[in-house]
């Protein structure tokens, strides 16, 4: 239903230098759904995110959060949403715990020593790691605190730009049940990825964006997950072209 849609594009364009970068895009998530953004390198996954969050303006078409044009009250759209990047600045002179509540605090978010390590638990980071200043972290570490911080803002949605960047093969399928279970609890998720396999692995639904254009849309079945191999090949036919 209508109301149920967290995030629509509708016949996107987005330009970047004069070039058009998103021509004519459409998809809409859901509560309680995980849809799959699913491209190359250069086919606007990211910018489409950047679109959502009021970074880059739409020169045709329109984006709306909740039901409601991005350029009409973005600091309502920014609300309604929580944003991991592929690569999140945090601090390395802090620990786990101490990023996490300083960026809280800028969000107007409170929450426990308590609710900071469940999240942690969450995202199986060792407690022998949580009081470890950053800068000794490694990259897929550092991924599952940014991924932590993203959960506590408890937000409707949520738009992860690459989420499993880093992490390990174990990591990984953590995190995939991770994001399964938040959809399942009503969240709308918005996922960007050029992995197929970890798409189809956690998605309800997939978009093949290439060029800008969304050129294949696959669906799960019921009780079942999109089929890799189906999207392996549309994914390769589309690159080869």
């Amino acid at each position: 239903m209508e109301s149920e849609l967290r995030l629509q594009a509708d016949k996107l364009r987005v330009q970047r230098g004069g070039k058009e970068v998103l021509a004519g895009v459409s998809f809409a998530v859901a509560c309680g759904e995980v849809y799959g953004l699913l491209g190359g390198n250069g086919a606007g996954k990211s910018t489409t995110l950047a679109t959502f969050l009021g970074f880059l303006p739409a020169a045709n078409g329109r984006v709306l959060v909740n039901g409601q044009d991005v350029g009409n009250d973005l600091l309502a759209a920014r609300r309604a949403m929580a944003y991991l990047p592929e690569a999140a600045s945090l601090y390395e002179h802090l620990d786990a715990r101490e990023n996490l509540t300083y960026f809280l605090q800028l969000a107007d978010v409170r929450c426990s020593k308590a609710d900071i390590d469940t999240a942690l638990d969450r995202v199986s980071l060792g407690t022998d790691a949580r009081s470890l200043k950053l800068r000794g972290y490694s990259k897929g570490m550092r991924q599952k605190v940014a991924i932590a911080l993203a959960i506590l803002r408890d937000t409707d949605i949520l738009l992860l730009d690459e989420p499993t960047s880093g992490l390990d093969p174990t990591a990984i399928d953590e995190f995939h049940d991770l994001a399964r279970g938040l959809a399942n609890a009503g969240k709308a998720i918005l996922m960007v990825t050029h992995d197929v396999y970890g798409a189809c692995q956690v998605a309800d639904r997939i978009g093949l964006l290439r060029g800008g254009q969304l050129v294949d849309q696959f669906q799960a079945p019921a009780g079942d997950r999109i089929d890799t191999e189906t999207v392996h090949r549309a994914f390769s036919a589309k690159a080869a072209a």
